[in-house]
């Protein structure tokens, strides 16, 4: 039994998408999640800028005694991630566009993918598109503008809808019947999104697998809190706090600025 915390990063709000995944399977464990919203959105940069940032979340969460860490950002992950886990002691789990589900659950063999810059432009991104669907018509599209309109609580605003529709068109036009969200704040966007979409066209994301892992790698390395308590939560960001508590009104939590030197 281990009670430290699990420890979570994003470039921001988005990544409370799949700390509301852990939470609700692993209601035991206690959590500090990290927003780096001074820096969204992370899609836009370099990868040796993603990779430092990376790293800043990382030193933060463990000077705070976290057993293991989640990179709930799709972007981090496939930049980083097998940088950290070289050069890190402790587990990481990491966040990918769910590309392989799609692809093997797809009956027009079209498939639509929405994710940031630094995701689809990505070694990983490439790799597993190859490996796992390379027989489908894959749609992507960069959601440039998007993380900013959420980061800004701006979610059913009419910019955010014309900017969907604008990326949403061509998918739809090929016959997608799964919609891929390759960025953990796109599925604040979901109920936008069916909307928008036929109600045939499936939307994804990496959320509950994301959950179920993370659960996995703590009982393989004995790490799982014990099963009677109740876990505790922490939410630091370096920027306006009130937005990251906005989008966790239901949930009983703590709510601190990280003044990082970022």
């Amino acid at each position: 039994m281990d009670n430290r915390p699990i420890g979570i990063f994003d470039s921001g709000i988005g990544g409370t998408s799949v700390w509301r995944e852990i939470e609700k399977l692993l209601p035991n464990e206690d959590t500090i999640y990290l927003a780096d919203s001074k820096n969204a959105p992370y899609g836009e940069r370099s990868k040796a800028e993603i990779l430092q940032l990376s790293i800043k979340n990382i030193e933060f969460l463990l000077a705070r005694d976290c057993k293991l860490i989640v990179v709930a950002c799709n972007t981090a992950t496939t930049n980083a991630i097998s940088y950290v886990r070289e050069h890190y002691s402790i587990p990481f789990i990491g966040t990918e566009p769910a590309i392989k589900p799609a692809a093997l659950r797809s009956k027009s063999k079209t498939v639509g993918v929405l994710a940031t810059k630094g995701t689809l432009s990505s070694e990983l991104f490439f790799t597993t598109s190859q490996n796992h669907a390379g027989g489908i018509n894959k749609i992507v599209q960069v959601g440039t503008g998007l993380v900013p309109l959420i980061e800004a609580g701006k979610v059913h605003a009419p910019e955010t809808k014309e900017l969907l529709q604008k990326y949403l068109e061509p998918m739809l036009a090929e016959g997608m019947d799964y919609l891929v969200l390759g960025c953990t704040h796109y599925p604040y966007l979901i109920p936008v999104l069916k909307e928008m979409i036929p109600a045939h066209v499936e939307i994804l994301d990496s959320g509950a697998a994301i959950a179920k892992q993370t659960m996995a790698i703590l009982k393989e390395n004995n790490l799982s809190a014990p099963p009677v308590k109740k876990g505790s939560h922490l939410f630091y960001t370096n920027a306006n706090p009130d937005i990251l508590a906005s989008f966790l009104t239901d949930v009983e939590a703590q709510y601190k600025t990280a003044y990082l030197d970022f």
